[in-house]
């Protein structure tokens, strides 16, 4: 059930009449005493501007919402995987924290995690200064920095990591090469590089999950309005062995709300934008469906464009001829 309209305040004082005596009541959890669950981690990945920053915090927000506790450590340079949970610009990382101290023995873990919306807990990894370094590495010190120092806590139901890109950088695979992430999201579009990526990204989970127990829970549609998107996505989803297990639909609320540094579970919860991430939260809750997944090859991704007419068949004819040319 949801209570749309009452926000995080309200969720506070649901979760103080249902909370334990001996633990901190600043939480909106609305559960027993008792552990319900073992703690779940998941890494979003996607094309670079495909919106899964946006996708993962509205997400958070809305299992926050359902009275989960959750930390997001955002995987990117920019920094800007908390900054509407924070209604922040941005929050230091631990790399720029670690360049102004010198070393990571120095940092404290109170000095990165910060507490936004719903009690969610924020930390940023962070990267090297432009043009300097690898910001991979600052994705390995940040993990291992929250795990040497308790971060992850017995009373998490969540760990979202944002991963940035693709998963080609050992960095940056590094949530799903070791055996952080178990359940990865891929978020993508019905534009044909947005698809390219997701499935280059099943590879890489392809490759660890032989290993180890990474596993492809699904792909989020986070759509662009192109043609045949939500049956593409589908259809791809299904080549890939898993599911499309929402589609969330344009629309310019979530630029307003973004403008205002929040969610929109937060910034207009009765809006149906805001249900459309209370829906997909509510999804990966209840989501079972881990699967190894089955990459296509380039071939066939391209005859699944085609299938759905995104991608005439190929003529040599017209490779390097531009469209005034060719009329």
């Amino acid at each position: 059930m949801f209570i749309i309209g009452k926000g995080a305040n309200h969720l506070q004082e649901m979760g103080r009449l249902f909370s334990c005596p001996e633990k901190s009541n600043r939480s909106p959890q609305i559960r027993g005493c008792k552990k319900e669950s073992i703690m779940r981690q998941i890494a979003i990945y996607g094309k670079g501007g495909i919106g899964k920053s946006t996708t993962t915090q509205n997400t958070v927000a809305g299992l926050a919402y359902l009275g989960k506790k959750v930390m997001i450590v955002g995987c990117d340079p920019k920094a800007d995987s908390t900054r509407l949970i924070l209604h922040a610009k941005a929050q230091n990382t631990v790399m720029d924290l670690v360049r102004e101290l010198g070393t990571v023995e120095d940092l404290e873990l109170e000095d990165v995690m910060k507490i936004g919306y719903g009690d969610t807990k924020c930390v940023e990894s962070g990267g090297p200064e432009p043009g300097v370094g690898c910001a991979g590495r600052g994705v390995i010190t940040a993990i291992n920095f929250l795990e040497e120092n308790g971060a992850y806590t017995d009373d998490l139901d969540f760990v979202f990591y944002d991963v940035l890109g693709d998963v080609v950088c050992g960095g940056f695979a590094m949530p799903i090469r070791e055996g952080k992430a178990e359940e990865i999201y891929i978020v993508c579009s019905g534009e044909m590089m947005a698809m390219y990526a997701a499935n280059n990204i099943a590879k890489g989970i392809l490759k660890y999950a032989s290993s180890g127990k990474v596993r492809l829970a699904g792909l989020i549609c986070n759509a662009r309005k192109t043609v045949k998107e939500f049956e593409l996505v589908s259809a791809l989803a299904a080549k890939l062995g898993t599911q499309m297990i929402h589609f969330v639909p344009r629309d310019n609320q979530v630029q307003r709300a973004e403008m205002r540094r929040m969610t929109v579970i937060e910034y207009s919860p009765e809006h149906p934008q805001a249900q459309e991430y209370r829906n997909l939260a509510e999804k990966i809750l209840n989501n079972k469906m881990l699967v190894v997944p089955t990459p296509l090859e380039m071939e066939e991704l391209e005859d699944l464009l085609m299938e759905f007419g995104i991608m005439e068949a190929e003529d040599e004819s017209v490779v390097g001829v531009a469209e005034a040319a060719a009329k």
